[in-house]
């Protein structure tokens, strides 16, 4: 296992009211829904990340480490933005015919002068396109590629609450990392089977829940909130990058990862 670094997005007020909550100790999406992974919607989204306050904001986010210097980072957009998708609510919820995973953003590769390499995590919010997120590595892209390989045509998702990438279609739900292993097994399972564990396991706790409306986790979502404990709201503070005057406001973070 290793660490991997985010910056758990605060957005602008013109955005949205809402604070990024952290899935797993690291950073959840934009509020959803989000609209289909249209071309035109990539274009926007690919736009948003290349934008040179973006640009400037992760040349502060490479050089955090002291591995290269600010102006020395020239990040840039690699390639075209992945639709990425998160376990359904509604497919935990046992509603009929939902699918099993849901958008929750269109993630774009950016890479350093020396080779790092992050992901920016892109929403259409009220205020437009704009990101939300930034993360170190890779793993949107090398999930997509991995699961394509698996499983052509599938949809490839994340369940946040372990940290498990899956590609599923039609009847199967395949693992593509260590977690999502010892969750179906390495042979994976079946839709019906993959719905039973995670109705079990959450479906407790769903937005509208005893456990939601207690004020424990937020229901649905993970236990605590970036940069807080119990899922408190946090305040933008000395670690925080500031990505521009119409921009988001983000703060560093680890997550754990598995390289699968």
């Amino acid at each position: 296992m290793t660490l991997r670094a985010c910056a758990a997005a605060l957005l602008t007020a013109a955005a949205t009211t809402a604070v990024v909550l952290a899935t797993g100790g690291q950073a959840a999406a934009a509020p959803v829904p989000q609209p289909p992974a249209t071309a035109e919607n990539r274009a926007a989204a690919h736009e948003a990340a290349a934008a040179p306050d973006t640009l400037a904001t992760l040349s502060r986010f490479f050089a955090r480490e002291g591995k290269v210097s600010a102006a020395a980072a020239q990040p840039r957009i690699e390639g075209e933005a992945t639709p990425v998708s998160y376990l359904s609510p509604d497919f935990v919820a046992g509603k009929a015919g939902a699918p099993v995973a849901r958008l929750e953003f269109l993630a774009s590769a950016a890479v350093s002068s020396d080779g790092q390499k992050a992901a920016l995590w892109t929403a259409k919010t009220g205020a437009g396109w704009q990101v939300v997120n930034i993360a170190t590595g890779d793993d949107e892209f090398r999930y997509a590629r991995l699961g394509a390989e698996k499983l052509p045509g599938g949809t490839v998702f994340r369940e946040p609450q372990i940290d498990a990438w899956y590609v599923a279609r039609g009847d199967r739900v395949l693992p593509l990392d260590e977690d999502a292993a010892r969750a179906v097994g390495d042979r994976g399972t079946t839709l019906a089977g993959y719905r039973a564990r995670v109705t079990g396991l959450y479906g407790d706790k769903l937005p509208g829940s005893a456990y939601a409306e207690g004020g424990r986790a937020g229901g649905f979502e993970p236990p605590a909130g970036a940069g807080s404990a119990g899922g408190l709201p946090v305040a933008a503070g000395a670690g925080a990058l500031a990505l521009g005057a119409g921009g988001a406001v983000f703060l560093l973070r680890r997550r754990r990862t598995l390289r699968g």
